[in-house]
């Protein structure tokens, strides 16, 4: 009777929940695409296209391309598919912070969840604590609070399963698809089912972390789609970062209090936590600004900015690159090596996403700076030199990306390259042709292939400002 109760209840949740269906095995890129776009896009032909009838997958392309903040071409370049070859969620993708069609949400506050089976790459200790903590991770933001039963019915049923395994979703095997879940609803609602053909680890950053491919999947359980906030917990592709370390990020939080509420039972306002800047301050300085994946970031203190936030809301910079300093010095974004750079002292990091590089943080001398040198205070890259400025007082040195040395000839005074400056960089970086350097509370814009200086503007002038 249970049986029949729960596939009736997947008929039910199938108008909640997109469904994501496996991705077979194509031979080349053109066959990874279509697939990827069947299961996550919607992709679909014609049975009886017309002669007339345009391609449906260009579209498509744009769409996936638009949400992973890619260049929109509609073609299958590289990136596209280096993307649509990353390990993910099984879900299909929406955009921000969203709930599935309908809000689907429990009615109560009081969940249960079972663990049916485990996976023999860990211990059932480390399943459970695994699970048990990724469960916290919402309940501390809401007031949501969850049960482990051991029998019957739970609200959300977990469990380890390959291949066909009875809902309708296959899995996919190794390193594609590794879990998914089902929105808020009777029957198979909330449940969550992971692929056992996938490497879980504990905390190890070889295979994929349980807690965080669980945490993810959580979130879907309790009414939450995907986010294209490459930041979120809820973004669709899987991402390395120290479970010990982990903290849900604010685009999450939003979107699951927005369908429960906060936690009431916690102390709202910590006064250990550092205060927000405003935004809106006329003396606002930066200590660093770097483009990222399309947007530009500003930083200040613990805190940055995004420019795609119409808001104006600062986030907490660990909330996006947990393992980041705070306060730094520099940061720029290395198309050459797909990373973002930041700068404190005489330390640097690079980051891969959202994912601190191995090896990191290394000293400045990584880059061929002199051992005098203690502190960067501004970089900037420029994407079609593949050169990066790195001032230094009122001086510059200048680093070949793609060399990966510091070009002969530098450091060299900043009044030769850009004159009418008064004072030392504090922060940069270049969009659209100009390049734009940050001095205390100005911001002197020049075009990037001359000296002209082209005009002077607040530091703040990007950001959205609301009082």
């Amino acid at each position: 009777m249970r049986r029949i109760h729960r596939q009736l209840g997947f008929l039910a949740s199938l108008v909640l929940v997109i469904h994501a269906g496996p991705i077979a095995q194509p031979v080349d890129d053109d066959g990874i695409a279509e697939n990827y776009l069947k299961s996550f896009y919607k992709l679909e032909y014609n049975p009886n296209p017309s002669a007339r009838e345009p391609d449906p997958l260009p579209d498509k392309l744009k769409e996936m391309q638009k949400f992973f903040r890619l260049n929109v071409t509609g073609t299958l370049d590289k990136e596209t598919l280096e993307v649509m070859k990353k390990p993910r969620c099984g879900v299909p993708d929406v955009a921000a912070y969203s709930k599935f069609r309908g809000r689907p949400k429990w009615q109560t506050n009081k969940l249960t969840y079972r663990i049916e089976n485990y996976t023999h790459d860990m211990t059932k200790a480390e399943v459970d604590d695994s699970i048990r903590r990724a469960l916290q991770v919402w309940a501390d933001v809401t007031p949501l609070r969850f049960t482990r039963i051991y029998k019957g019915t739970a609200d959300i049923m977990i469990s380890f399963a390959t291949k066909n395994h009875g809902d309708g979703m296959a899995f996919d095997g190794p390193h594609g698809v590794l879990a998914h879940a089902f929105a808020p609803s009777s029957g198979i609602g909330g449940d969550a089912h992971f692929d056992d053909d996938e490497d879980f680890t504990f905390r190890l950053p070889r295979g994929y972390v349980l807690f965080l491919v669980a945490a993810h999947e959580f979130g879907h359980s309790l009414g939450l789609s995907h986010s294209d906030d490459s930041g979120a917990l809820m973004f669709p592709t899987y991402s390395f970062s120290d479970p010990g370390l982990f903290s849900l990020p604010s685009d999450d939080i939003r979107g699951i209090q927005s369908l429960y509420g906060p936690n009431k039972d916690r102390i709202q306002s910590d006064p250990n936590l550092p205060t927000a800047p405003n935004a809106c301050d006329p003396n606002l300085t930066f200590d660093a600004v770097t483009t990222f994946k399309g947007e530009t970031m500003f930083f200040k203190d613990s805190f940055f900015w995004r420019s795609s936030q119409s808001r104006g809301v600062a986030q907490l910079i660990k909330s996006f690159w947990p393992n980041s300093p705070d306060n730094i010095d520099a940061a720029y974004e290395s198309p050459v090596q797909g990373k973002v750079i930041f700068f404190k002292g005489r330390q640097v990091w690079a980051f891969n996403g959202n994912n601190v590089e191995p090896g990191y943080p290394k000293l400045l001398s990584h880059f061929g700076l002199p051992l005098s040198v203690s502190k960067v205070n501004a970089a900037v890259h420029n994407k079609k030199s593949g050169k990066t400025l790195l001032f230094v007082d009122k001086m510059y040195y200048r680093y070949d990306e793609r060399a990966k040395k510091m070009d002969t000839g530098y450091p060299k005074r900043m009044a030769d390259r850009f004159p009418r400056m008064t004072g030392e960089v504090t922060a940069a970086h270049l969009s659209k042709g100009y390049i734009y350097l940050h001095s205390g509370t100005k911001m002197y814009v020049f075009r990037s292939n001359s000296k002209r200086l082209h005009r002077v503007l607040k530091s703040n002038y990007f950001l959205p400002c609301l009082s």
